[in-house]
C-alpha cells in the first residue's frame, strides 16, 4: 500500500511539474507577444534595450541610475528582424531570441524621430556597411573608445554617428556616472585594480534611451 501510494505521489509530482513548465513557458511567449502583432511596429534602424541580469550589468545600471543595461540596433535582413548587438563577440540575433534574453522579456524600442525622413533606405544600407567592421570582434570589458574591440551602446552609437552622420547623445567621462557603490566599485577595480580611466570617454545605454532625438515606439516594462 505504501509503495502504491508513493508511485500516486511520484506521478503527480511530474504532473504538476510538467504543468508548472507549460505555464511558465506559456507566460514567457505572451510576454513577448503581448500584442499579436507588437513586433510589426519595429523597423529597420530601431535601436532596442532591454534590462540583462550579469554582475557587470548589474553594476551598469547602478553606476547609470537606469534600469536598462544592454541594447542593439534592429536590422531587417530578407524580411525577417534582427538585433545587431555587441556581446562576445559581435553578432547578429535574432529578434524574438534577442528578447528572450532580456530580464521578463521585456523590452523597450526606441525610434530616431522623423526616421522615414532621415534613415532612408541608401543611409540604412551605409550604416549597415560601417557597422559590418565590428561583426565578430570582442566585446570591451574595459569600456574603452576605440574600434578594437566594443560594447553595446558604443556599437549604436557609432553605426548612427558613422553611418548616418547622427549624434544620438553626447558623450560623457566615466568619472561622471556613480562610481561610489561598492557592488561598481569591486567590477572596476577587477578591470582596472587601482588605474581606473576616469577621464575616458563613454556612452550607456541610459544616455540613448534618453536622447531627445529618439522617441518611444514600444514600451513592454
Amino acid at each position: 500500500m505504501i509503495e502504491i501510494n508513493m508511485k500516486k505521489v511520484y506521478i503527480a509530482f511530474i504532473v504538476i511539474l510538467l504543468t508548472a513548465f507549460y505555464f511558465i513557458s506559456n507566460a514567457r511567449e505572451t510576454s513577448i507577444y503581448k500584442n499579436p502583432h507588437v513586433l510589426e511596429k519595429i523597423q529597420d534602424g530601431d535601436i532596442i534595450f532591454q534590462t540583462s541580469e550579469s554582475r557587470q550589468c548589474e553594476a551598469v545600471r547602478i553606476a547609470t541610475n537606469s534600469k536598462f543595461s544592454h541594447c542593439g540596433i534592429i536590422y531587417e535582413i530578407k524580411g525577417e528582424k534582427y538585433v545587431y548587438e555587441a556581446v562576445q563577440p559581435v553578432k547578429i540575433t535574432p529578434l524574438k531570441e534577442w528578447i528572450s534574453h532580456g530580464k521578463g522579456n521585456n523590452y523597450l524600442v526606441k525610434r530616431l524621430k522623423n526616421a522615414n525622413t532621415l534613415l532612408k533606405p541608401d543611409i540604412l544600407e551605409k550604416m549597415k556597411s560601417y557597422g559590418s567592421q565590428f561583426k565578430n570582434k570582442d566585446y570591451d570589458l574595459y569600456f574603452e573608445w576605440s574600434d578594437d574591440k566594443i560594447y553595446c551602446s558604443e556599437l549604436v552609437w557609432k553605426i548612427y554617428k558613422n553611418g548616418a552622420n547622427i549624434e544620438l547623445c553626447k558623450l560623457e567621462s566615466l568619472k561622471n556616472f556613480n562610481l561610489n557603490n561598492p557592488k561598481v566599485k569591486a567590477i572596476l577595480v577587477e578591470r582596472y585594480g587601482n588605474k581606473i580611466p576616469l577621464e575616458e570617454q563613454v556612452v550607456a545605454p541610459s544616455q540613448l534611451v534618453d536622447s531627445p532625438i529618439l522617441e518611444t515606439v514600444i514600451d513592454t516594462y
